[in-house]
């Protein structure tokens, strides 16, 4: 009986919600709102570009309202006349691990975003917020968008050379996954599509991917570069590629990524999309990973499997890095008195909100390093870049490093709730 009155609430919330999204939200069409997020170390400011209408919802916009509050940013729109909060969603933008690195102390700089929102039928306001060091929210801005503002674009988006990976169905009720060719020039991308589908053929290959492959559309955009490759900066090695990606982001020699997101956000314009994957025609290792926000990952190197999984965990799930002896570019990423929003990791703040449940009677707490702990799941010092002060659910996973073949149970966990949300 229990279990029937849970079943009711849940259906009678999403009823809720779509009921909410037809009385405020047209049917169809997105909203995309640009700006630039400048600033250093104390210093964050937001700098408006332009608003655009885009034909197509890709994300299922109707559950974001019960997603889990994750990410260093957040924004909200809320109807403009009744104040009532109607869409809600976390993402993590390059921005802020700037802030922390050593040159923001002393430097500026802008960092291009947008945001995506469906179509309203009336006035909304947007409020964007920053996660602060302590880990409360503090608005950072708040805009009106009015529905009959002439300078909102509304034009046609051309759609380029798609190659269709997977599809299953109606965008929207599937996780849509939109993968870029960069560093790949006209004659190249053949090469591109066939990178696409070996790199797409390693996620659905591993769990809970394989289990929910039927939730999930991939396209592969065939956009062409000057150039193959992509710039080495540190090796003084520059390459004319579609979205400008590099190498040697914040001083680390193996972390790729771009600034370009203009470049990035208007190729996709004319397609349903909830998440953006560039894949670059390089062979050395290396790749990013922003939730909700960007991936990014070579094709060619040994390892690229495994980083294109890797990347994926960050941007989709909110998954941290639970590696701890590499250096980083920060000084101090996380703040060990404040819990982290990332589900994979703890500082023993608020952990009965992890993965306490699935810890068995008798593991040590924190547990031992040890052979007799291997495979199991416990609460393990170091993650999150630091050794000390910070806990991660196994010894060895995938967002840890490559020889764990897998994501551990507590990643697999947060996957698997992410792709049910957006498919509901």
């Amino acid at each position: 009986m229990k279990r029937l009155i849970l079943v009711f609430i849940f259906a009678l919330v999403v009823w809720q919600l779509h009921a909410t999204d037809s009385l405020f939200f047209e049917e169809h069409g997105a909203i995309r709102y640009d700006f630039e997020l400048v600033g250093g170390n104390n210093r964050i400011e937001v700098v408006k570009k332009q608003v655009k209408y885009l034909p197509h919802q890709g994300d299922n916009f109707s559950q974001h309202l019960q997603m889990p509050d994750y990410g260093s940013c957040r924004y909200s729109i809320f109807d403009a006349d009744s104040d009532t909060l109607l869409f809600r969603k976390g993402f993590s933008p390059l921005f802020k691990e700037w802030q922390i690195t050593d040159k923001a102390n002393s430097e500026i700089r802008s960092y291009y975003q947008a945001l995506f929102f469906p179509k309203p039928k009336s006035d909304v306001v947007l409020k964007i917020d920053e996660r602060s060091f302590e880990g409360s929210w503090q608005t950072i801005w708040i805009d009106t968008i009015r529905i009959d503002d002439p300078f909102i674009i509304n034009e046609k988006y051309p759609v380029g050379s798609i190659d269709t990976i997977m599809f299953h169905g109606e965008p929207g009720k599937h996780v849509d996954l939109v993968i870029l060719a960069e560093g790949y020039t006209k004659n190249e991308l053949e090469k591109f599509s066939l990178d696409a589908r070996r790199l797409t053929d390693s996620l659905f290959a591993a769990e809970p991917f394989k289990t929910h492959k039927n939730r999930f559309n991939v396209l592969a955009m065939q956009v062409s570069s000057v150039e193959s490759g992509t710039d080495i900066p540190g090796e003084h090695i520059y390459r004319n590629t579609a979205f400008n990606s590099h190498f040697y982001t914040f001083g680390s020699a193996r972390y790729l990524t771009t600034s370009d997101m203009k470049s990035v956000y208007d190729a996709i314009d004319g397609v349903a999309w909830d998440h953006i994957y560039i894949l670059v025609n390089e062979e050395r290792y290396g790749g990013g990973g922003f939730y909700n926000y960007l991936s990014i990952c070579t094709s060619d190197n040994v390892q690229s499997p495994f980083v294109f999984c890797h990347e994926f965990g960050h941007a989709f799930a909110g998954l941290a890095d639970e590696y701890y002896t590499s250096s980083t570019s920060y000084e101090s990423f996380y703040n060990l008195d404040v819990e982290p929003w990332e589900p994979n990791i703890t500082t023993m703040m608020d952990f009965d909100k992890k993965w306490f449940s699935r810890i068995n009677e008798g593991t040590s707490v924190p547990t031992p390093r040890n052979d007799e702990y291997a495979g199991k799941v416990g609460v393990f010092e170091g993650g999150g870049y630091e050794a000390k002060g910070i806990y991660s659910p196994v010894m060895s996973c995938w967002m840890k490093e490559q020889k764990a073949g897998a994501f551990c149970p507590v990643c697999r966990d947060a996957i698997e709730k992410t792709i049910l949300m957006h498919c509901q």
